[in-house]
This record gives structure tokens, C-alpha cells and sequence, in this order.
């Protein structure tokens, strides 16, 4: 039989779809142990690949026949190998096309819904590695916020629609992924612009993100708000996109709730969670719809792949907001999940303080989000 190959995107609408799937993860345990592929209908079974060198004849009493195999190790060379031997024993078999880096690194777009004076927001949806990004487009013109590293996805488009991207915008400075957003303004001649409280130490200029301080994207009806939001980080900033759409960045997600301590300050930052998420937040219109920077399981995806949800039933069902102060003091100080892989790294990267190689920025964001606490 033909081992086939089996795209990154491919795989995501596998995901989307809740299509079942057989996946054969041959690389070494605390890899698997600490990030996979996951969705509703996947199945797996991790067997590095030093353990396959003789043959895959003791393993196959384990693999469907009746279902497709995927095989996935980091990069690609392994799998292709293993793939290779389950073809030979006659089963049906894909491997993975750039391993779990392509993986991390995929971008699904997801339009969101429509602005009122014409325009769409979109959600970009990076499955393998939990982060969301977004671009609010609206007479020729776009704002992109929370971008991904990997600016290509968002060019491209932009380039299809016709739009000028205008902004870029981060909501903080992230700690589990590497921004995007300066390069991406640098290549497409927009503005930068970063909540001032969080650029203590960075080394860039950029356009002060602050509440009372508004931006306007094509129409000009359609404009974006920032809400200052401390808790995640000390700058962390909400943007309220045309009165509809609230991006919440990393202090509030579908299923939980943001972490105060990715800068040693958790202590510190506790009150200023709570009070963002129980007051600030309460007094906003319910029927907003939350748009957060992070989801970390796939119960979280809608049926088109989309992360959203009404603030109001956030506030029904998201078990961080039912909690009262010692219980929450608690929550989001104590039996943390751990932290993000080379958080610091990261930081300083976005600081622009560091400025690794390509291969280093793979390795440094190699890993599941870690930037929720689940209530």
C-alpha cells in the first residue's frame, strides 16, 4: 500500500470536523506526555520510534485495521520511516508532513461575524498550539491583534481581501508565544501599538495601547476601545471591537480564567485579576461576545472551529467567576499548572531584548498553552 502524506492543515479540519482518527505518536514519552494532538474522535498510541527500529510487528495487535493510521513524530523523518513499515504489513497509513512543528505552527481562519457598518472580524486559530489571533478588517483596511510569529498566514489574507493592515496590537506581553505583531508591522507599514504599562523594559517604539485612546479600522463607525485589564499581566489590555466583540486577551477565556504569575508577581496581580474580572467585566453588556487569546481544550471549538462565547454566559458557566475571594486568592496562586516552556525566553523576546534564529523560535514554543487556570 501508498503511505500518503497528511497536511497540517488537513489534520485541523479532521478536528474540526470530529473526524475519527488513529494516531501512532512515536516520539519518546515525556514529549508525548506533555503535548499531543487532541479531538473528540482521536485515538492514540505512543511508541517512540528507538522502540520500532526492528519492525512494527509487535505493535500491530494495537492499531485498527479498520481505521486510517496517522503517523506523527517531531519533524517528520521518523514518522515517514514508520509509516513506511505499517504500509508494508498492509495497512493504511499517512504520516504527519513537517511532524508536530507544523503542527504548532498551522493557522485556521475562522470568519466570526459581521461589523455593523460593513467588515468582519476573524478568528485565527492555531489548534496545535491553543493560541487565537485576530483580524478586524472594514473598508479596505484591517487590524491584526495578538499575532502569531508566523506572519505569512495573515499577508496572505489580507492579500486575497484587498486590505491595507493598518494596526497591529498586542492585548500584553505574552510569556507562551512569540509575537508577530512588530515584524508583521515593519513588513505591511502599520502601526504597533502595546499597552504602555507592560513596556517597562522593551526596546521598541510603539503606539501606546490605553483606554480613552481609541483606534478606527476603515468605517468610521467601526472602532476599537481598549479597556485597561490588569491581572494576567500589570498592562493587560481588553479591546471592545464595534460595540459586539470583546477581546479579552489571556484574562478570560470560554473555559477558565487567566494566571497572575508568568512574571513572578502573582501575588501582587491577584487583586487586580478579580477586580477586572468581577467588577470591571460585570458592568460590560452581557450580550458581548468573548474573544480570548488562548483555549486549551478542543470542548472549547465550535462547530466551524471558532472559540467564542456571550460574556453573559461566561458568567453563568465559567466556574472561575463563582468563586469568592479566599477561594479565588487560592486558585490562581496556589496547585498552578505549570509553566509555559521558556516562558522567560519568550518574554524577552517580545521585550525585544532577544532575538533568536528561526529553529530556536520553533523550539522555544514547542508545547501546549499554559496561560488558564480552570476554576
Amino acid at each position: 500500500m501508498t503511505v500518503k502524506e497528511m497536511t497540517a492543515k488537513q489534520l485541523a479540519r479532521r478536528v474540526i470536523e470530529q473526524s475519527e482518527l488513529f494516531i501512532l505518536d512515536v516520539r519518546n514519552e515525556d514529549a508525548f506526555a506533555d503535548w499531543k494532538i487532541e479531538g473528540k474522535n482521536i485515538e492514540h498510541l505512543s511508541v517512540p520510534y528507538f522502540g520500532l527500529l526492528d519492525g512494527v510487528e509487535g505493535i500491530l495487535d494495537q492499531i485498527p485495521a479498520d481505521k486510517e493510521t496517522l503517523v506523527v513524530c517531531a519533524k517528520e523523518g521518523s514518522s515517514v520511516m514508520v509509516a513506511e513499515m505499517l504500509s508494508e504489513e498492509g495497512r493504511s497509513v499517512s504520516y504527519l508532513k513537517g511532524g508536530m512543528k507544523a503542527w504548532s505552527e498551522y493557522l485556521e481562519p475562522v470568519r466570526i461575524g459581521d461589523l455593523k457598518d460593513g467588515g468582519a472580524i476573524y478568528q485565527f486559530v492555531r489548534l496545535g498550539k491553543g493560541c487565537l489571533s485576530y483580524l478586524v478588517e472594514s473598508d479596505g483596511e484591517a487590524l491584526i491583534v495578538d499575532a502569531a510569529r508566523m506572519v505569512g498566514p495573515y499577508e496572505t489574507f489580507a492579500e486575497e481581501k484587498g486590505l491595507k493592515i493598518k494596526y497591529l496590537a498586542d492585548t500584553h506581553l505574552h510569556a507562551d508565544h512569540i509575537s508577530g505583531g512588530r515584524m508583521l508591522a515593519e513588513k505591511a507599514g502599520g502601526t504597533y501599538c502595546f499597552p504602555p504599562k507592560d513596556a517597562e523594559e522593551v526596546t521598541f517604539q510603539f503606539q501606546p495601547l490605553e483606554e480613552g485612546k481609541g483606534l478606527t479600522v476603515g468605517r468610521t463607525t467601526v472602532s476599537v476601545n481598549p479597556i485597561y485589564s490588569p491581572g494576567h499581566t500589570i498592562g493587560s489590555t481588553t479591546l471592545l471591537v464595534d460595540d459586539q466583540y470583546l477581546l479579552t486577551g489571556d484574562i478570560l477565556f470560554v473555559e477558565s480564567i487567566g494566571r497572575p504569575d508568568l512574571a513572578g508577581k502573582a501575588e501582587d496581580w491577584v487583586g487586580d485579576l478579580r477586580n477586572t474580572l468581577y467588577a470591571t467585566y460585570k458592568e460590560l453588556d452581557g450580550k458581548l461576545i468573548v474573544l480570548p487569546a488562548h483555549f486549551s481544550n478542543v470542548s472549547e471549538l465550535g462547530e466551524q472551529g471558532q472559540v467564542n462565547a456571550h460574556l453573559s454566559d461566561l458568567f453563568k458557566n465559567n466556574a472561575g467567576l463563582h468563586l469568592d475571594e479566599e477561594e479565588f486568592r487560592k486558585a490562581v496562586t496556589e496547585n498552578l499548572p505549570p509553566q509555559p516552556n521558556s516562558y522567560q525566553e519568550i518574554r524577552e523576546t517580545n521585550m525585544g531584548k532577544l532575538n533568536p534564529d528561526q529553529e530556536k523560535q520553533q523550539e522555544m514554543e514547542i508545547g501546549p498553552n499554559r496561560c488558564a487556570i480552570h476554576g
